[in-house]
């Protein structure tokens, strides 16, 4: 193992204060903001004795505010307004596991009521309307936990009414009378087919297919409310996805907008029509184009007022009032209220105002070469005092961590990041690599990291670090990887197979075991799992459970020579307990030193915000022991928590004393 380093060994960050890990992952003071789409009413997250609910006030006077939800253990992470405006809604699990229900609040009386009361069930919302605004299609799997049956739902007396039993398909799409028009099922070439629905029949032949290349950049994107026109994002005969629009009657296609570089990724629709007035890409930073000059216009009004990303997160149905977000990367979120009748804009709230003049950190964006010339897309964040002149170069040489995202198929993006700005206030460099198989800029980059698990993806990790090595902004010898789900996998790979590559690595629902996770997906993954075969290797077959085997870190614990430390989730439906507990054992039977925090209540990942402050106490002092960083002491941090130190203790300061079992 590597020797203890000091708190004192990282000095680029002790001019500027310690940002408490309270104000950094503690709850916002709002978030989530959003107007009813009759304008009358505002919403958002903010707490009740410590846990975020739902709070309304009238639009014209926001100080009227009260909460009408009472969640007291399980944070509400996102809600949203009901068609006619009659009631707020969310979805809410128990305990992380991921059956997600849906739940209403009539405004009026205040009644909440669970419109989906059924046991082991997760529901999915198919469609919503503009024409019939009491009612939305969803998918519920309490008959068959591996398919999402589709029931029209009164959102004002309950009442669910049977549309469409559902035995193999894992996706529909809806027009604005709510009729099913197109069904989606995953094929034998490893995409999907796409089956047009007419009177709630499906029909027996696709008359659109993808095979593997395209299955993660092409899909339907919906109708227009008149219903002639549905869009697709497809990335068929080109490699980024592009913006298609199809005439219904005719079937004629034209592209609205497609970028070299990158998929498009977002729309602007407009909430009547459902016609799409602007779109968006994200190569490094997001970019906007209107299509509708007033859209256009109102965009320019508000990028020559917000410094930073902004975007619109919430419209009334006339659009003339909009809640656009505001992020200046070094200073905390807020949202506003536009009005574009007056052209107006109000501040709404600040999301986190105890940031307000914290030394927050510039985010920069770079394209890292990796060792066969793909360029990856990537993010580095620096120590506050230790860049003078701003070039994301530091002075000198610093600690550094590597912060893997999850997915893989799924993308770092630009802006401001918690976990980016903690590591940076603690005297790390902190870099977020886009490596082959993440998603958004194209199907050349997924489709490299097929098959590529532990392999030429941990390459492009590895090709990033030397990377930072060699321009002087990371010390060889004081690197760490850490990150969350496959971003934990990752950290184990990089533990496992370069063992004496990474100075100490942090593994959040990271699996160990690539055979024993594609055995225990959530059942309703199952009509989608020949995706995982054939990204990832197919255990049926004895080459790919070779490949699955050869990648998966639990078979090389026994070269495991830094430090460890893993967190997990008891109720993780997607990579279970068993894979923490098996790598850990593995690791105690050959006597190699391992942390690992187990926490009850919670699943794929921490979104209690006590847990979630809980194991990033426990991190960053992990972290100060092997790199040098300062640390916030680990105090009473554990205490409101449900953290179990299963193992451990003794490898991370001040665990041992503050430790429970």
């Amino acid at each position: 193992m590597t020797a203890t380093r000091t708190a004192t060994d990282s000095r680029t960050a002790q001019v500027a204060p310690l940002i408490p890990r309270e104000v950094l992952f503690g709850n916002p003071t709002r978030s989530g903001g959003q107007i009813s789409p009759d304008g009358r009413w505002l919403s958002w997250l903010a707490p009740v004795n410590g846990v975020m609910n739902i709070w309304i006030a009238p639009a014209d006077r926001p100080e009227a505010a009260r909460s009408i939800t009472a969640a007291t253990e399980r944070p509400i992470r996102q809600h949203f307004w009901s068609p006619d405006a009659r009631s707020v809604l969310y979805i809410q699990d128990k305990g992380g596991d991921e059956n997600f229900l849906l739940y209403a609040i009539d405004v009026a009386s205040g009644q909440e009521r669970n419109l989906t009361p059924f046991e082991r069930t997760r529901v999915t919302i198919v469609g919503t309307s503009e024409s019939r605004k009491d009612r939305i299609l969803v998918g519920l799997n309490n008959r068959d936990a591996r398919f999402h049956d589709v029931h029209l739902l009164n959102l004002n007396t309950g009442e669910l009414t049977l549309v469409l039993e559902n035995n193999s398909f894992t996706g529909f799409l809806a027009d604005d009378n709510l009729d099913l028009r197109m069904a989606v099922r995953p094929n034998a070439a490893g995409g999907n087919d796409f089956f047009p629905i007419v009177n709630n029949q499906v029909a027996q032949t696709p008359s659109e297919s993808t095979t593997l290349e395209d299955a993660l950049t092409t899909s339907p994107a919906g109708f227009t409310t008149d219903g002639r026109t549905m869009y697709w994002i497809d990335s068929r005969g080109r490699n980024t996805a592009a913006l298609i629009a199809q005439d219904v009657a005719s079937g004629e296609r034209r592209v609205i907008a497609q970028n070299e570089r990158a998929d498009i990724g977002g729309v602007l629709a407009h909430p009547r029509t459902g016609e799409i007035q602007a779109y968006s890409f994200t190569y490094l930073k997001p970019e906007w184009t209107a299509i509708d000059p007033k859209i256009g216009a109102s965009l320019a009004f508000l990028r020559e007022r917000l410094p930073g990303q902004f975007g619109v997160q919430s419209r009334t149905e006339d659009d003339t009032r909009w809640i656009v977000w505001n992020d200046p990367v070094t200073a905390p979120t807020k949202a506003y209220l536009y009005d574009r009748r007056a052209r107006t804009l109000t501040e709404f709230y600040t999301s986190r105002p105890e940031l307000s003049g914290a030394p927050l950190q510039p985010m920069h964006a770079f394209e890292i070469p990796a060792r066969d010339g793909l360029i990856l897309p990537s993010y580095l964040t620096l120590p506050p005092g230790s860049d003078r002149d701003g070039d994301g170069r530091p002075d000198k040489p610093v600690p550094m961590v590597m912060v893997v995202h999850g997915g893989p198929w799924a993308r770092d993006g630009y802006g401001y990041n918690a976990t980016h700005q903690w590591l940076a206030n603690r005297g790390y460099a902190v870099l977020a690599v886009n490596f082959r198989g993440s998603t958004g800029f194209g199907k050349e980059f997924i489709n490299a990291g097929n098959l590529q698990w532990g392999r030429k993806m941990h390459d492009d990790l590895i090709d990033a670090m030397n990377w930072a090595v060699e321009r002087g902004v990371a010390q060889r010898d004081r690197v760490a990887i850490m990150g969350g789900s496959y971003g934990g996998y990752a950290a184990l790979a990089g533990l496992t197979f370069t063992p004496e590559t990474f100075a100490c690595g942090v593994s959040i629902v990271g699996p160990s075991n690539l055979e024993t996770l594609l055995k225990s997906i959530p059942p309703y993954w199952e009509p989608i799992i020949s995706q995982f075969h054939n990204r990832m290797g197919n255990p049926n077959t004895p080459e790919g459970l070779q490949l699955i085997r050869e990648a998966s870190p639990l078979h090389k614990a026994d070269r495991i020579v830094r430090p460890l430390l893993i967190g997990q989730g008891a109720n993780d439906p997607r990579v279970a307990q068993a894979e923490s507990d098996q790598i850990v054992s593995a690791m105690q039977a050959k006597n190699i030193p391992v942390t690992y925090v187990l926490f009850p209540d919670e699943g794929h990942g921490f979104a209690r915000p006590v847990n979630n402050i809980a194991f990033n106490a426990v991190t960053e002092n992990f972290l100060g022991s092997c790199l040098g960083g300062r640390a916030e002491p680990i105090g009473a941090a554990l205490e409101p928590s449900s953290a179990q130190i299963v193992t451990g203790a003794d490898y991370v300061r001040g665990l041992r004393e503050v430790a429970r079992n």
